[in-house]
C-alpha cells in the first residue's frame, strides 16, 4: 500500500461522539482515504520515501470543516470593491465613500459591498444621503444581504433607469418615490442587473485569480469543502480550470440556480447538468428561491412586516415552484431552496411533501436555506420529511440585536423576532442542521461560524448580550453542523464527516480543542493544517 500522508502525535476528535479516538496517528493511502488509525509507532511504519510525515505535537484533528452555504465565484468578485461592512452609521459610510472617490480616476466606477441597512436607522434606505459624495460618480453599493443594492444617480443614468419596471422575479423592484423617481434602491437580482450590465467587469483572468485567492483563504481558515449555492455565468468553467491545474483547494458541491420563468426544457437542462465536474467539484442539486430578505422587505411572511411589505413569494406563481420541485425530485435531484420568511419555509415544506407523495427516490435529500423565523408548527416537519435545515448563525449575531432595535427585528415585531434562527429548536426536533457562512454575506472562517452558533453575540463586541440565547448550540452540535451534518446533507455520510477507515482524508488540524475552548476565543484558534484527499492545502509556518 502506498501511503500519501502520515499524521502522528495527534488528538483525533470524533464529532459523532464528541470524544477523542484511542488512536494517536492516521495514515492516508494513495487513494486519498484514511487507511490506518493507530498508535504513533505502528502508523509511522507505514510511511515510505514519498510519504509526507507531520508531527502534530498534540494538535487536534477533526474531519474537514465544510461550509454548508457559500458563493465563492460571486463572492470573489463582489469583495473586490470597497468594504462597507464595518460602517456603523451614515457618517462612516460617507467618509469611506469619499476616500474611495478620491482614489478614482475620472469616469471610473465605484464598487462597494457589505452595506448594513441599519446605518439608515429609521430613515428609508436610499442613495440620497450619499448624493453629495457621489455627485457625478457611477457607483454600485451592494447591501450586506446581496439581494439589494444602491445605485448612484450617475449609475442610474448610464443604465437608463428612470422609473419603475416589471420583472419575472415577483419581489424584484426599482424602488421609486411618490413622484415615480428612483431612490437608488434596487431590490433583487433582476433589478440590480440593470445597472451591473453597464458597469465595467473584471477580465476572466482577473476573476480566476480572485477566485483562486479566495479559495486559498478558505483552506487557510480550515475549510476543506463547500456547498456552492450558485453556478452563474462561467462558474463551472472556472472550477474546471482550477481543478485541472491543481489549484482547487476545496471539495465543492455545486447547485446551479433555477429562476422563475424556467420552463420544462430549462428543468431538463438542470437535470442534465447533474454529475458534471472534476476531481474536486461536482454539480449536485439545484438552488431555488422562495423569497428575498426581511431587511429589504422582500421575504415572504404570513403576515406583513411593519411597513406592510414582505407579502409575496419570489415566484409570481408559487405553484410553478412546487411543480418544478416535484419534477426534480422524481429525477433524483436534490433541491436547496432559499426560504427566510415563515410563509416561504412553509411553502417549501409543503412542496417537498407533495413531491415525496408522487414517488421518486425517497432518499433524495432536499434542503431549506436560511430559515430566519418560523412558527412552532413548522419545526417538526423538517425531521418528518427528511428536509435539511441549512442555517447561518453569524447572520443573527452580526445583523440583529438582542434588544430588537435592528432593522430585521423592527420589521418583524417582537413575536417573530423572538423566533430568530431557531437552531436549538430544530436540533431538538430531530432535524439535521447544517451550518455555513453564506459568504460574501458574512465572513467564511468556519471557527467564527462555530463560535457564533454557540454564543450568538455580535462578533465585533462580545460584551453585548446574545440574541436568543435559548437557541444556542453546544460546541459539539455546532461542530456536527460543519462535519457530520454537511456529509449527511450531501448524501456522503459513508465517506466523509468522520475520522474512520475508508473515509476521505479531508482533515482540519487545530491548535486547541474546539469543544472546550471558550466560544469567544474560538475564532482565534490557529489552523495548523488543512488537507483534502490527504494532500496539504494549508500548512502553518513552523509545523
Amino acid at each position: 500500500m502506498s501511503t500519501r500522508l502520515v499524521l502522528h502525535s495527534a488528538r483525533l476528535l470524533d464529532p459523532a461522539t464528541g470524544a477523542f479516538l484511542g488512536a494517536s496517528a492516521l495514515a492516508v493511502g494513495g487513494d486519498g482515504r484514511i487507511a490506518a488509525l493507530g498508535d504513533d509507532r505502528e502508523v509511522r511504519e507505514l510511511a515510505g520515501a514519498a510519504t509526507t510525515v507531520v508531527d502534530l505535537k498534540g494538535a487536534v484533528v477533526t474531519p474537514g470543516l465544510v461550509d454548508g452555504h457559500v458563493h465563492p465565484v460571486s463572492g470573489a468578485e463582489l469583495t473586490g470593491g470597497l468594504d462597507l461592512s464595518r460602517c456603523a452609521g451614515l457618517a462612516d459610510v460617507r467618509e469611506a465613500l469619499a476616500g474611495e472617490v478620491r482614489r478614482l480616476g475620472r469616469g471610473e466606477w465605484l464598487f462597494a459591498w457589505g452595506l448594513d441597512p441599519n446605518v439608515f436607522g429609521t430613515e428609508p434606505v436610499g442613495v440620497a444621503p450619499f448624493d453629495a459624495v457621489l455627485d457625478g460618480v457611477p457607483a454600485f453599493l451592494l447591501l450586506f444581504d446581496a439581494h439589494s443594492a444602491l445605485a448612484s444617480r450617475r449609475a442610474l443614468e448610464l443604465a437608463g433607469v428612470d422609473g419603475p419596471r416589471a420583472f419575472d422575479q415577483a419581489s424584484a423592484e426599482i424602488v421609486c418615490d411618490a413622484d415615480g423617481r428612483p431612490t437608488g434602491l434596487l431590490q433583487e437580482d433582476a433589478a440590480c442587473e440593470l445597472v451591473e450590465r453597464v458597469a465595467p467587469r473584471p477580465t476572466r483572468a482577473e476573476r480566476l485569480e480572485r477566485l483562486a485567492s479566495a479559495l486559498d483563504g478558505m483552506a487557510a481558515a480550515g475549510l476543506t469543502g463547500g456547498h456552492v449555492m450558485d453556478a452563474n455565468g462561467d462558474s463551472l468553467d472556472l472550477f474546471t480550470e482550477l481543478d485541472a491545474t491543481g489549484r482547487l483547494p476545496l471539495r465543492l458541491r455545486v447547485a446551479p440556480w433555477c429562476q422563475p420563468g424556467t420552463d420544462a426544457s430549462g428543468v431538463e437542462e438542470l437535470i442534465a447538468l447533474q454529475g458534471r465536474g472534476g476531481d474536486l467539484w461536482q454539480v449536485a442539486g439545484v438552488k431555488l428561491f422562495m423569497d428575498g430578505t426581511i431587511d429589504n422587505g422582500t421575504a415572504w411572511l404570513e403576515k406583513p412586516d411593519c411597513h406592510g411589505e414582505s407579502t409575496h413569494a419570489f415566484w409570481p406563481d408559487p405553484e410553478a415552484y412546487t411543480r418544478i420541485v416535484g419534477a426534480l425530485h422524481r429525477a433524483g435531484v436534490p433541491t436547496a431552496t432559499h426560504a427566510i420568511g415563515d410563509a416561504a419555509v412553509r411553502h417549501v415544506l409543503d412542496a417537498v411533501e407533495k413531491a415525496r407523495a408522487t414517488g421518486g427516490d425517497p432518499g433524495v435529500r432536499h434542503r431549506v436555506e436560511h430559515i430566519e423565523t418560523v412558527p412552532d408548527d413548522t419545526l417538526g416537519r423538517f425531521a418528518e420529511l427528511g428536509v435539511i435545515a441549512s442555517m447561518q448563525p453569524t447572520h443573527c449575531c452580526d445583523f440583529t440585536r438582542a434588544d430588537h432595535t435592528d432593522n430585521w427585528s423592527r420589521r418583524l415585531g417582537e413575536e417573530r423576532a423572538g423566533r430568530a434562527w431557531r437552531c436549538r429548536d430544530l436540533v431538538d426536533s430531530g432535524a439535521t442542521v447544517v451550518l455555513g457562512s453564506d459568504w460574501p454575506i458574512a465572513p467564511f472562517p468556519p471557527l467564527g461560524v462555530l463560535a457564533g452558533a454557540v454564543h450568538r453575540r455580535p462578533t465585533r463586541d462580545l460584551a453585548q448580550p446574545p440574541h436568543g440565547p435559548g437557541q444556542a448550540l453546544t460546541a459539539l452540535e455546532a461542530l456536527r453542523g460543519l462535519t457530520t451534518g454537511a456529509a449527511h446533507a450531501a448524501g456522503e455520510e459513508r465517506v466523509s464527516g468522520r475520522l474512520a477507515l475508508g473515509h476521505r482524508a479531508d482533515l482540519t488540524v487545530l491548535a486547541a480543542d474546539p469543544l472546550t475552548t471558550p466560544a469567544a476565543e474560538l475564532p482565534d484558534v490557529p489552523v495548523l493544517l488543512t488537507t483534502v484527499d490527504g494532500r496539504i492545502t494549508h500548512r502553518a509556518p513552523g509545523l
